[in-house]
Order: structure tokens, then sequence, then C-alpha cells
């Protein structure tokens, strides 16, 4: 029989994606020595300081919490040593220094949402989408000197569908996630763990941290690439264009729900097809049909909902 390995486990993670990897954990009664997550952030209207979710389920289950600002800190490289551990997962965090992931005997390993080495970066679930992928995945991986560059240490593929929001994906994938974490801390638990390094080049898709440029719809492009971006940024952080309707300065108008029509037509990119329940937006090579769209200082609402109280201009478009 194998003798299994002593683990004590520091799990670094900040948002809600971090949180079904340290539940699972939990579940499969692992001993988590330390949590590192990030500082309480002001939020809301109130700009009142709100705890990451990690921190918040960490709190609920009596766990060791640590928030540093500096990860090179010595105050905080000395709290992280008297831990004691010899294991660290990483969920959606941050960069770490070399002192840190260095430090533990078994190593550290981070969970990536995408099938490495494609889309390393910020945001690969987003942009799996946004590139009109069909399959995606999770990946485990030690960390090393640069950014989702270390030796894989397992992965596991889903599909994506046809239709398929990047919030639907996020949830799979989250999912997905907190399983393979536990089959890695298994193997290394099990001093069983073999790793495939990573190619240096080729032909790689990065994940490219979001931003408002990258985030505006361009309604010259073909249909499928504008509806990729919108559900490919639906409900987070949501596609967004122009409103021109005929006023002094044009709404910045966020899209979420949409369908696609592709269909011939002579109309110019952004025109605006309206009726009583339905809007259509002309693109290079169809229409996309809006479902869920949100107008500034207002709520995300229907399409239905929007036409019964917005009044469009016979020249209205989106930019």
């Amino acid at each position: 029989m194998t003798t299994k390995r002593d683990m004590r486990i520091v799990f670094m993670g900040t948002p809600d994606f971090a949180v079904a990897t340290l539940k699972s954990l939990l579940d499969h009664n692992y001993n988590i020595v330390g949590i590192i997550t990030a500082p309480d952030k002001p939020a809301g209207r109130g700009r009142k300081l709100r705890a990451s979710a990690v921190k918040q389920f960490a709190l609920e289950h009596n766990l060791n919490i640590l928030q540093p600002i500096n990860l090179k800190a010595e105050s905080f490289i000395e709290e992280l040593e008297s831990l004691k551990a010899n294991l660290q997962i990483i969920v959606a965090f941050r960069m770490l220094p070399k002192v840190v992931w260095q430090m533990p005997q078994y190593g550290t390993f981070n969970l990536h949402a995408s099938l490495l080495p494609q889309y390393r970066g910020a945001a690969p679930i987003h942009w799996a989408i946004i590139n009109g992928e069909t399959e995606t995945g999770v990946t485990t991986f030690f960390i090393d000197e640069k950014i989702d560059t270390g030796a894989i240490i397992m992965s596991q593929s889903t599909s994506i569908g046809h239709d398929t929001t990047v919030g639907e994906l996020h949830d799979d994938l989250m999912v997905l996630g907190s399983e393979l974490v536990i089959k890695t801390v298994e193997q290394i638990e099990a001093d069983n763990v073999s790793t495939t390094v990573q190619p240096k080049s080729g032909d790689l898709k990065t994940a490219y941290k979001l931003n408002r440029d990258n985030c505006k719809i361009d309604w010259t492009e073909r249909l499928d690439t504008i509806y990729n971006k919108i559900r490919g940024l639906n409900p987070f952080p949501a596609a967004w264009c122009f409103l021109d309707n005929d006023e002094d300065e044009p709404l910045t108008v966020k899209l979420f729900a949409v369908e696609k029509k592709a269909e011939y037509h002579n109309l110019k990119a952004g025109h605006l097809l309206i009726n009583k329940d339905h809007l259509e937006v002309a693109c290079k090579d169809g229409y996309v049909i809006i479902k869920e769209i949100q107008l500034p200082g207002k709520r995300k609402m229907d399409v239905k909902s929007l036409l019964n109280g917005f009044k469009f201009t016979e020249t209205a478009k989106l930019l």
C-alpha cells in the first residue's frame, strides 16, 4: 500500500471562481493551513469595504486568513513561512514573487481556465468565446517565473455551445476546475506526478486583459464576430457601443443577450430595425437581434420593456 504524504496546504484566490475549489478541498478533508486573498476593497455607492468571495467563505469556515498588500514584504514572507505549508494552490489570484512560489516542498500549482498553452493571460474564458472556439477546458501547472508558462500537470477539456455565454462557461469551468484540482492534489499526495513542458512558441492565442476599448462593438465587422464578442462578454463586463438617437451626445449602451440572423441586406452597419417588441441591428452579413440591453444609469432590461418606455428616432443607429 502506497503511503500518502501529509499535506499542509496554503490556498490563494479571490473571486467566486476560486471558492468552488476551496470548498472542494475542504469537502475532501484536506488540511488548509492558510488562506491568502486580496485586501478588502471599497464597493457600491457607499464605498464600504467589501471582502473577497474567498475571504467570506473562509470566515464562514474559520480558516486562517492573510490579506497582504505586498507579496514581497518581509512580514508577509515570515508569516507565510510560519504556516509550514508543503503545497500552495493558486486559483484566480495574482502573480507571485519567486520567494513565495518556491517556498513549499511540493511546489506551487495554479488552476488556469484554458487548455494551456492556449489562452495564457487574464481573461481565458472570455477570449475562448470571443474567438469562436468550440472547445476549452482547465489546466493545472506548476508556477514558474513567467505567466501561465509552467509545466502542465493535468488538463480537462469541455465543449463550448454555439450560444454559450461567458457566464455559463465560467460556471462550468469553475466546477470542472475544482474537480481537476482534487485530482492534481491526489497525484502530489501519492508522489505520482508527471508533467509536460509547455511549448515556448507556435500558433498560440493570448487571453489579453479586457478593457473598455476591446469590449466595444464594431458594427462593420461580420455577424459571427459581433455575435461571439457579445456572448463572450455577457454578463461581465458586457459589450458596449454608442446609441446615436439624434441627441447632443450619443448614449453608451451595454448589450447582453442577443441572437443572430444571417441574411443579405444593403443597410448601413448599425442601422436599427424596430417594431413594438423587436430590435435588430444591421451588420456586414446579417442582423444581431438584441434581447437584453442597458441604458446609462438604468438596470439591464429586456427589449420589450425598453421599447415600451424609450423613443427611438427614425434615424437612430448604433455606432
